[in-house]
């Protein structure tokens, strides 16, 4: 009998030994593949960047000079965005957290938003065409670019948050509650700070998608050449993913070292807003602990 627990523990053993190896190297694979995106873009992009190709706007029909109207576009895409889809993420979350019954009708309310998160972003696209730049005729423009990118991450925040609501634990609800406070004063100051980590986690994610998104922005914002920057939310803006795409396609013989260039500032871009959002996650967990 020691022995047959023996083998068969030793068994145990190695079987675990077997999937974290496995799962170690496919991690490991994940992550070279990243790296080696990085370090591609980097060597093939890396000399075009510079101050005038960061500061200037294109000419010469895009060949020459620089992508800062793209930059600012994107910049302002990405604020707009999050301005308007984090409110409404984050509470509806909190209605289907903390307020919604658990019934059938809850239950087709997630099963559609984790359908959202799988349409194609043209659809998106083209909804936004339909919606915002034609019915209420917001023209194409930041704010029916925002709205339309907004629609498109929604699903992630509204996920995002409402799994880091769950994992708040009830006792600290009741503890709330049981020293005379309000619901909505419970959520406001005790759960919202607590899962504040992971709504900032889904909220990484979701900018990283609607920085990189072409189609929609496509349809309602994004301009082949504006030379004059924006001056309100109604005005049509360049964006880096459609400027890539418009160099990649619609110009002829451009400069490979500027559309690398491009794809490197627009990565760059992603990667500053991340480590924004990471740090801010940092700091919300920092003082969870105290």
């Amino acid at each position: 009998m020691n022995n047959n627990k023996i083998i068969s523990m030793r068994r145990k053993n190695n079987i675990q030994t077997f999937y974290y190896t496995l799962l170690l190297i496919i991690t490991l694979i994940v992550v070279a593949f990243v790296i080696g995106i990085i370090v591609y873009l980097i060597v093939k992009g890396a000399g075009a960047i510079n101050w005038e190709f960061l500061s200037q706007k294109p000419r010469s029909s895009m060949r020459e000079g620089g992508i800062f109207p793209a930059i600012l576009g994107t910049f302002y895409l990405v604020v707009g965005t999050l301005i308007i889809a984090l409110p409404i993420g984050i509470f509806a979350a909190v209605y289907l957290n903390e307020y919604a019954s658990k019934n059938r009708l809850t239950r087709i309310i997630r099963l559609s938003i984790v359908n959202m998160a799988g349409v194609p972003s043209v659809v998106f696209g083209l909804f936004g065409l339909a919606f915002f730049v034609m019915l209420l005729k917001f023209g194409k423009s930041i704010l029916a670019g925002s709205l339309t990118l907004a629609f498109l991450i929604l699903p992630v925040v509204i996920t995002a948050s409402e799994e880091a609501l769950k994992t708040v634990p009830d006792s600290y609800r009741h503890a709330s509650l049981a020293l005379g406070a309000t619901k909505w004063q419970t959520i406001i100051k005790v759960i919202l700070p607590q899962a504040l980590p992971g709504i900032i986690t889904g909220s990484v994610i979701g900018i990283g998608r609607a920085a990189g998104e072409t189609a929609p922005i496509m349809f309602t914002v994004a301009a082949f050449s504006q030379p004059n920057l924006p001056n309100s939310i109604f005005s049509q803006v360049m964006a880096l993913p459609f400027h890539l795409y418009t160099l990649a396609t619609q110009v002829t013989n451009p400069p490979e070292d500027k559309q690398w260039g491009t794809a490197l500032v627009l990565l760059m871009l992603v990667l500053i807003f991340a480590a924004f959002g990471t740090a801010l996650r940092t700091r919300a967990r920092l003082r969870k602990k105290e």
